[in-house]
């Protein structure tokens, strides 16, 4: 028959043109392929059974480890060649001719299923042979950026340092320090950690007396090389100039470790160093304001030019002026203070200062204010606890001894004033007052020679205290001393012509010192000037028996002494005539009296206080009331009349001419 030839023939040409297309793809076809060609059912059914066991190993193996998801990176190098190999394998359609035309089921289970979408091949068969081309591969996924390990080259400068230092250098030598400034600033932008450039740009600072910002240079150019001598030289220099010898000496201190240093090289910083010591041991010694602020006035001399004076240097000049005490010096002190303040007005230190130049000037309330202030911004700041306690309790001594003194009781107000002064003896303002105010109470006391004692300690503490001084000349006059008391009054008048009543005062001392220079009947009577009369009375008779005439005959000297405590007598028993004595009426000239106005002497008890003149002051004045005849006698009669009651003696008058007196005694009196 001739068709198993026609299928025969087409098997072959079908034989033939699979082995043509296993050619091109691979060059050198295995013997399994040849054996196809014999034998298309053997070849295939044999392979089959083998592939089979080995496809289903691989399967069980794959799932076991891996999952059909996985992407391919991350599969082991052979699973992945073998993924890559079955999707560069082509999938032929179907034809006729792979239709096994005997109905052999061997063929047909040859024939793998269609791959499903989105899912690999099985390529087991594919990896097996090994000899796919390469056409395709799967697209990475994204993976994270890794930079290159070795950084990019620095980008080139587009300035040069070296030209900028040069450039510098040329302008600090022109004395063009903005300018020189600007370039070593350029250069440091570059190389920031450049001690070179740091130290030219700190002279250069310093050059224009711009300090602060040469220290800040000078301090990171040490951080960088702490050995470089050039860079500590000019850093101890900038010390002194900003008023810290301490730490310049420092300073000199660490080169003096490595490097030996010029004696002119400390002498700056030692002297300015031991001058501050000087100050500060004055205000804590004996030394007096004036000396602290000379010190300080040198040390001041090494500063650089425009420098801001150091803030301690600032408290201890307020301090010095506060330990000088006169009034110009307290201004001072205040002036510091409100420097100070205006920087920081919460600086407890300058507000203690200030408020002890307030305290020191009397104005304690003011001072207390500024103390509580200063608490209340450091409330641990002991020298504020300290002045504020000291202040109440000196404010509580005084206020207690004015009123002992107001009210009449003047030895217990020199007590209190006593124990204020013991408070703060330092407190030259306050204390002046307080020995002022105990003089006038002795005074009272009639203890002069304490007032002026007082007086004088009130005026070694402030010189310029006028009050003082007019109690003092009052104290002087009142203790007998009418003429050194008018010298005192006239000095202050020429050194204070518009002190208020300082006219009168003089006045009235120059009527006392008239008057002290008569007879002064209290004294010839043993009494005191504010005597009664029971007082007057008793002294008369007590002296007139002692000096009698019928005691003492022939004694002149007991006869005149009797004399002149009669006249004593006479004229303070008379109330009218003890008031002309004492305001001192019949010593001052008429002409004078109308000249002042009825008297200006007034302004202490007994003064006449600016009265003016009446008519019948005038009359007695001109000797028509009892002037003549010594004054107004005595006359004794036996009809009684005398103080001693019924003594001897012709009847007599008060206020006339002695009738019928023993002659040689006027106003005498007349024995029978």
């Amino acid at each position: 028959m001739v068709l198993p030839g026609i299928f025969k023939s087409k098997k072959s040409s079908e034989a033939n043109l699979r082995k043509t297309s296993k050619s091109r793809e691979t060059p050198s076809p295995s013997p399994s392929r040849r054996s196809v060609s014999k034998s298309p059912t053997k070849s295939v059914k044999e392979p089959d059974s083998r592939f089979q066991s080995r496809k289903s190993a691989s399967r069980s193996n794959s799932k076991n480890i891996l999952g059909a998801d996985t992407h391919p990176l991350n599969l082991p190098p052979d699973e992945r060649e073998k993924r890559r190999s079955a999707m560069s394998a082509p999938s032929d359609p179907p034809t006729p001719m792979d239709v096994d035309q005997n109905g052999d089921s061997s063929s047909a289970a040859s024939t793998p299923p269609p791959a499903a979408p989105n899912s690999y091949p099985d390529t087991d068969e594919a990896a097996d042979d090994g000899d796919f081309e390469r056409t395709t591969s799967p697209i990475p996924p994204p993976h994270r950026f890794i930079p290159p390990t070795s950084p990019p080259p620095a980008p080139k400068p587009s300035v040069d340092p070296e030209a900028c230092k040069a450039l510098g250098n040329k302008y600090f030598n022109n004395k063009d320090y903005v300018k020189a400034i600007a370039e070593y600033t350029k250069a440091l932008t570059v190389e920031p950690q450049s001690v070179t450039y740091l130290s030219n740009r700190a002279a250069a600072l310093m050059s224009a007396n711009r300090f602060e910002e040469a220290l800040a240079d000078s301090k990171l150019a040490q951080e960088l090389e702490p050995h470089n001598a050039k860079v500590l030289h000019r850093l101890s220099r900038i010390y002194v100039s900003l008023g810290q010898p301490s730490e310049a000496v420092d300073v000199l201190n660490q080169i003096a470790a490595f490097q030996a240093v010029a004696h002119s090289e400390r002498a700056a910083a030692e002297s300015m160093q031991k001058l501050v010591k000087q100050a500060e041991d004055g205000l804590q010694g004996a030394a007096t304001g004036s000396m602290v602020i000379h010190a300080l006035d040198q040390a001041e001399r090494g500063l650089g030019v425009g420098v801001v004076l150091p803030r301690k240097w600032q408290l201890m000049r307020g301090e010095a002026y506060l330990k000088t005490g006169n009034i110009n010096s307290l201004g001072d002190a205040q002036g510091v203070a409100m420097s100070l303040l205006r920087k920081n007005s919460k600086d407890p230190e300058a507000l203690v200062l200030r408020g002890r130049a307030l305290y020191a000037q009397g104005e304690n309330d003011k001072a207390l204010q500024h103390f509580r202030q200063a608490l209340n911004c450091d409330p641990d700041f002991k020298d504020a606890v300290k002045y504020l306690r000291m202040v109440q309790k000196l404010e509580r001594m005084k206020e207690e001894g004015n009123t002992a003194f107001k009210t009449g009781k003047y030895k217990r107000a020199v007590e209190v004033y006593g124990q204020a002064l013991e408070v703060d003896p330092t407190n030259k303002g306050i204390n002046s007052k307080l020995y002022q105010n105990r003089a006038m109470a002795s005074i009272k006391l009639k203890d002069y020679k304490s007032a002026i004692s007082d007086c004088d300690r009130a005026l070694s503490l402030d010189y310029s205290y006028i009050k003082a001084r007019k109690t003092r000349a009052r104290a002087l006059g009142e203790s007998g001393s009418w003429e050194e008391s008018v010298r005192e009054y006239k000095a202050i008048y020429e050194s204070n012509p518009n002190e208020p009543g300082i006219e009168k005062d003089i006045h009235y001392a120059e009527l006392e010192l008239k008057k002290s220079k008569r007879k002064d009947y209290y004294k010839l009577l043993g009494i005191e000037k504010d005597a009664g009369d029971n007082d007057i009375k008793k002294a008369y008779r007590k002296l007139a028996i002692v000096h009698h005439p019928d005691k003492n005959p022939g004694d002149e000297a007991a006869a005149g002494k009797f004399k002149e405590i009669g006249e004593a007598y006479e004229c303070l028993s008379d109330p009218e005539k003890r008031a002309r004595y004492d305001s001192g009426e019949d010593l001052i000239d008429p002409s004078e009296m109308f000249a002042r106005g009825g008297g200006s002497a007034g302004g202490f008890p007994g003064g006449m206080g600016g009265m003016g003149i009446s008519p019948e002051m005038l009359f007695n004045m001109m000797g028509q009331g009892g002037m003549g005849g010594g004054g107004g006698g005595f006359t004794f009669s036996t009809a009684g009349g005398s103080p001693f009651g019924g003594a001897p003696g012709g009847g007599g008058s008060r206020g006339g001419r002695s009738r019928g007196g023993a002659g040689g005694f006027p106003g005498g009196f007349s024995f029978g």
